[in-house]
């Protein structure tokens, strides 16, 4: 019988997340469920100190949670270019000699550095993002992600993707976050569950209506659909166990 005490979830606060926010709340019983929209790493750090019970996390802290285990078909993954997590630099790739770290995901931050390591063959200085980050004049290069890179693009011209140059290194797709809980949950809660994430993944028109404003439809729509490869796929299995082999060698 399932606890009359609400399931709490960590959702992301990026416009990748829309689809799953959508199908959640037209779905899901509120009375069955509390849920909050963070940053990764908050998502990763409430579910690691269990606040929640369920959390969409970066992959590179799974080993961090107390009893974690991925529990949905689905993911926020790329199969080549992922447009929002980036290099981004005011210096073409072989002049660049420290890179800032956006400190919201900490799979992005380890990926870049699995990357300069392995494929790029890069002894970069890796720096903290201060609180004025990013600042052109200030912050060289960066890694960026979510949202914020939108309006970064033009203060930038040398841009790489980070999931492209994983899928030149690899040949697999890449999975930056997954849905995780700290618990066992019911079976039948988790059915309902990955049931309304793929009602939102089957509605993403109707998801933009709700959440997005009306002059970015059409640009978040095309990256919905044609840049984020939301099924965890088998494929996408093997990238992640991959790139968590890289990780731990760091």
């Amino acid at each position: 019988m399932r606890s009359k005490i609400p399931i709490k979830v960590s959702a992301v606060s990026y416009a990748n997340t829309y689809p799953f926010m959508y199908g959640i709340m037209q779905k899901i019983d509120p009375n069955k469920i509390e849920i909050s929209q963070d940053v990764p790493a908050e998502c990763a750090q409430k579910l690691s100190d269990k606040v929640v019970d369920l959390g969409l996390i970066p992959i590179a802290k799974l080993a961090d949670i107390p009893n974690g285990r991925i529990v949905s078909d689905f993911c926020i993954g790329a199969k080549e270019s992922v447009k929002t997590v980036l290099l981004m630099s005011r210096v073409p790739m072989d002049n660049i000699k420290d890179v800032y770290l956006d400190s919201e995901s900490r799979t992005s931050v380890n990926l870049i550095k699995v990357l300069a390591k392995n494929f790029l063959m890069k002894n970069w200085e890796w720096k903290e993002a201060p609180k004025e980050f990013p600042n052109p004049k200030l912050h060289q290069s960066i890694v960026l992600i979510g949202d914020k890179t939108y309006k970064a693009r033009q203060d930038y011209p040398f841009v790489y993707d980070l999931a492209e140059l994983w899928f030149e290194f690899t040949g697999k797709p890449f999975v930056f976050a997954a849905w995780v809980a700290n618990r066992e949950l019911p079976a039948d809660f988790i059915t309902e569950f990955n049931e309304a994430l793929s009602f939102g993944l089957h509605n993403i028109d109707a998801a933009l209506d709700v959440y997005a404003d009306e002059s970015q439809k059409e640009e978040l729509k095309n990256y919905l659909t044609n840049y984020i490869s939301y099924d965890l796929d088998q494929d996408k299995k093997e990238g992640m166990a991959l790139f968590l082999k890289y990780l731990k060698a760091l």
